[in-house]
């Protein structure tokens, strides 16, 4: 059974909101395009499912392009660490470039170091390599064999500890600490915002580009998933400044993994115990970024805790689509939103929830599916069952 809270969201905008303005976006935009094979990811509108499913229009957003590394992680991880490291070598901001941080960093000793469930350690190993770094990255037991190979193939070391995520992360906190190392995190807390900071900041892009895209149309409804909630808040904080009405967002996490969720439920930070399973890997996390929250809390409309057999249908959609619609490779933290979409048209468990949000046929949801099949034999697995629809 899904739970749900609703939230009457606040009017007025935080101080924090104030690094997601456009003009901040396009600064974030600038450095994306330094990085090589930058390139602006599709947004595929799935005209046969809104058909079928009665709204107006589906939008997904595939970050499965994005840079070559299958997920979005890449926009965080590459902005925070050319934006970290321009300061830390002092160089002017208006004259960053990749090749003054390489001819820096060459006569220097820098390592990256991170946690990650698999897309961002691979994002922080891809950026390192960039910059002519090195990168140590630790992953949580249970991992999957396939994220901690590609992790490894862009030239990381590379462990899978015997902790969760959350065990990890104060892993990767105390190697920084203790040898130097930079520690690169999406996960804000006392005493470490600035990086964290970066990464959501990077992640804006997805959003900005969207609105690009989307043109006239203005989304009505935006599905958002959250691991620590770096991601979704940035979409959010974007939205908050950007349209007029900020569409209705929905936040989206694993029931065994929802500090979101719990923490909208206490009012305050929540962490989540235990072992955090869940088939979404990359939303396993037990507590959430102090400065995610501070966004999340204020402006979303709704949390949601779901069962791993919603994201497992909606890799089921968007692989076998309806009609003429384009086919989109999606993991299985990337496809959650969908498969909430679906269960909302059709299971009457969601019907309190459909009716609260206003779903209808007038609606424009707008889904991002932040990854594409970074674990291939559970992706085939599960996209073998067949069609949904």
């Amino acid at each position: 059974m899904p739970a749900y809270i609703t939230n009457e969201r606040v009017t007025e905008k935080i101080p924090l909101l104030g690094s997601f303005t456009a003009e901040e976006c396009g600064k974030v935009n600038r450095i994306h395009n330094l990085i090589p094979r930058f390139a602006q990811t599709p947004l595929v509108s799935l005209e046969c499912l809104s058909e079928e499913l009665g709204v107006k229009n589906i939008f997904v957003k595939d970050e499965s392009f994005r840079l070559g590394l299958n997920s979005f992680k890449s926009l965080g991880a590459g902005y925070a660490a050319v934006k970290y490291m321009s300061g830390y070598f002092g160089l002017d901001e208006n004259d960053i470039s990749l090749a003054k941080i390489r001819e820096i960093a060459s006569d220097k000793d820098i390592t990256l170091i991170t946690a990650t469930d698999g897309n961002h350690g691979k994002a922080v190993a891809f950026i390192a390599r960039t910059l002519g770094m090195k990168s140590i990255v630790y992953m949580p037991k249970g991992s999957s064999k396939e994220r901690f190979e590609a992790i490894k193939e862009q030239g990381a070391e590379c462990y899978i500890t015997d902790v969760n995520y959350d065990g990890a992360v104060l892993m990767a906190k105390k190697e920084a600490e203790e040898h130097g190392y930079i520690f690169v995190q999406d996960t804000a807390m006392p005493g470490y915002e600035e990086i964290p900071l970066y990464i959501m900041q990077g992640y804006t892009n997805i959003i900005r580009e969207a609105k690009i895209q989307m043109g006239n149309t203005v989304p009505t409804h935006v599905f958002l998933q959250a691991g620590v909630g770096s991601f979704a808040s940035s979409v959010l904080a974007f939205m908050v400044n950007e349209y007029e009405n900020c569409p209705k967002t929905v936040i989206l996490e694993p029931e065994n993994a929802n500090c979101v969720y719990m923490s909208a439920k206490h009012g305050k930070s929540y962490e989540v115990t235990g072992e955090l399973q869940t088939i979404m890997a990359g939303l396993s996390c037990g507590v959430a970024s102090s400065l995610a929250l501070e966004v999340l809390l204020r402006y979303a409309d709704m949390y949601v805790s779901l069962d791993d057999d919603v994201a497992e249908k909606g890799m089921r959609i968007l692989y076998h689509p309806v009609g003429d619609d384009e086919r989109i490779i999606s993991g299985e933290s990337g496809a959650v939103g969908m498969g909430y979409l679906y269960e909302l048209i059709n299971n009457e468990k969601y019907k309190d929830m459909r009716d609260i949000l206003g779903i209808d046929e007038n609606s424009v949801i707008l889904i991002i599916s932040t990854e594409g099949d970074t674990d291939k034999e559970s992706f085939k697995n599960i996209v073998s069952k067949g069609k949904v629809l």
